[in-house]
């Protein structure tokens, strides 16, 4: 909680911020180009962050508009000024599949920079006489606070909970090396370990927690700083497709860690005594103050609460798609087309070597080159049958019969690419795919 601050008269609480500033020091000219730069940056690039907060209605009808008018002024910098001839309707897929550096989000960054520039400009013609903006900071280190702690809160509820890192899937522990970006290596190493994954994850949640406390958010900035640090270095070295977010979040802590960046630089580097730091109260009246942080903590309460329970419904719903009678790795035996028998050469581009049921909504099929084509599962579980579509061309339809009456053996029989194909696979023991597990201190040749 803040400390107690001088009560000023009601009367009187219109000027509180006159007198604020006219009482507080001077601030250098580069200093106060600095502060309006990064409040009108960051407030542009954190907008998003409460609109998606309150996504119902009547807000999320704003929020609507918002990602319109993003949406068209991307689009027109992007042609006229830009003059990119760029398929945005592949980023939005991609943005969909978990990718935050297209290049819409490149050229709104850029919007974002452009703008604010401009509007210092013009913010510091009109506004040059003023001695420092004391107050407004105080606002916008909260409004940086709580916009991290919504960032990072989520993030932690992910890890902790094996969302954004599962365990690698029968799929993936049938490619080999080669095949693999620097990126689904990162993703696989990362789902390999559950408790590397729980510690970064509670690490985040921990820096979103302590941001939202005031006398602990230079901790949970410390906190922040260090975990996305470390985040941001995988996504450059691995190639992740989160660069620009990370980015923007440890930028976030080390604005929030400026005011205490003397103080920190002193007690860690130079081993020297500090003082206390001083109280920031966001208001003079006691009872406001105090209402204000309480709303901080239960702002970021229920974060932490509505992002683990998410999370856990998320993986609990992904876990029960598991439950199907042909989860697994199946190996074809004979696989014929149009009633001709294909035998299993290497060369050949129709005939499978593998069929993975990961779920009851994706399976993925190894060709006999050893590539995977992973497609969409539509399962009939009352007519014994199934659908198969492509991701990338909904069009795209394969329907089969099965039968799996006889333990460990699957016969299929249908239609894909106009032709009919009619397979038998047998069960593997997809044990032999998985990682083995198992934890030893002690670990002898």
């Amino acid at each position: 909680m803040q400390p107690e601050a001088r009560v000023v008269d009601p009367s009187h609480a219109s000027a509180v911020e006159e007198t604020w500033t006219t009482q507080s020091p001077r601030w250098k000219l580069g200093t106060k180009i600095a502060f309006r730069f990064a409040f009108l940056y960051f407030s542009l690039y954190n907008l998003y962050i409460p609109l998606h907060l309150l996504a119902f209605p009547p807000f999320s009808q704003i929020n609507a508009l918002y990602d319109s008018a993003s949406n068209t002024i991307v689009h027109w910098v992007s042609r006229q000024v830009l003059h990119l001839s760029h398929d945005f309707a592949r980023d939005y897929l991609n943005t969909s599949a978990g990718s935050k550096d297209t290049t819409f989000d490149y050229v709104q960054v850029l919007c974002f920079l452009v703008v604010a520039v401009v509007a210092t400009v013009v913010w510091s013609l009109v506004d040059r006489r003023r001695r420092n903006y004391e107050w407004l900071y105080k606002w916008f280190i909260v409004y940086m606070r709580l916009s991290l702690a919504a960032a990072m809160i989520p993030y932690g509820a992910i890890k902790i909970f094996p969302y954004q890192f599962p365990p690698p899937t029968l799929s993936k522990m049938l490619g080999t090396y080669g095949n693999s970006s620097p990126s689904d290596l990162m993703w696989t190493f990362m789902g390999a370990s559950h408790s590397y994954s729980v510690f970064g994850g509670a690490l985040e949640l921990l820096a979103g927690v302590l941001l939202v406390v005031p006398r602990l958010a230079t901790l949970g900035a410390l906190i922040c700083a260090a975990a996305m640090s470390n985040v941001l270095m995988l996504n450059l070295g691995y190639d992740f497709f989160v660069k620009l977010i990370s980015i923007h979040l440890l930028l976030m802590a080390i604005v929030i860690l400026l005011p205490d960046a003397l103080r920190l630089f002193d007690f860690f580097v130079l081993n020297r005594t500090v003082r206390l730091a001083p109280p920031r109260p966001l208001s003079q009246r006691i009872w406001l103050n105090r209402t204000l942080v309480g709303l901080q903590i239960a702002f970021g309460l229920l974060l932490v609460v509505h992002d683990l329970r998410r999370a856990h419904e998320i993986v609990s719903l992904r876990d029960a798609g598991k439950n199907t009678p042909l989860y697994g790795v199946w190996s074809v035996d004979d696989f014929s087309v149009d009633a001709q028998p294909r035998p299993p050469l290497v060369n050949d581009p129709l005939r499978w070597q593998r069929f993975v049921v990961e779920s009851n909504e994706g399976v993925a099929i190894q060709e006999m080159n050893g590539s995977l084509l992973y497609l969409h599962l539509h399962p009939n579980s009352l007519r014994s049958a199934f659908s198969l579509t492509r991701y990338d061309d909904p069009s795209w339809v394969a329907e089969f019969t099965y039968d799996n009456s006889s333990p460990g053996s699957l016969s299929l029989a249908g239609k894909m690419d106009g032709r009919l194909i009619t397979i038998k696979l047998h069960r593997e023991d997809e044990a032999k795919y998985l990682l083995k597990p198992g934890f030893r201190w002690i670990q002898d040749p």
